[in-house]
């Protein structure tokens, strides 16, 4: 770090991040279960998809945070998207690349991706 630019600039980005963990009761929350069976599964490079997702998009109705296990390892990882007035959507085996879908069309446009979802591993 060599200027004040450069430290208001890592200062912001830190704000930007600390702001998604903040809970409200208006706000769509992204939960990824971050226990041993999710972070072996890679659940990890998930959240920080999603965290890097909703960060280029602004989202700033967006809260995500981790979760210990959810109790269904073989699925992992999982992410749940709550959205005030609708049912919780859980989705299974994850991965990075599918995030930015999940974004698009579930949180912004209230979509579920049912291929995602659990009902589709039932």
């Amino acid at each position: 770090m060599k200027t004040l630019q450069e430290l208001d600039a890592i200062r912001q980005k830190t704000l930007n991040e600390l702001n998604l963990r903040k809970n409200n009761e208006d706000n769509v929350r992204v939960v990824v279960g971050l226990a041993t069976c999710g972070i072996a599964a890679g659940a990890r490079p998930v959240m920080t998809a999603f965290v890097e997702e909703i960060n280029k998009r602004s989202l700033n109705n967006v809260t995500v945070s981790q979760t210990g296990c959810i109790g269904l390892c073989r699925l992992e990882p999982i992410v749940e998207v709550f959205t005030p007035g609708a049912e919780k959507v859980t989705y299974c085996k994850v991965k990075p690349e599918q995030v930015a879908r999940i974004v698009s069309e579930h949180i912004v446009n209230g979509n579920p991706v049912v291929e995602y979802s659990i009902g589709s591993y039932e």
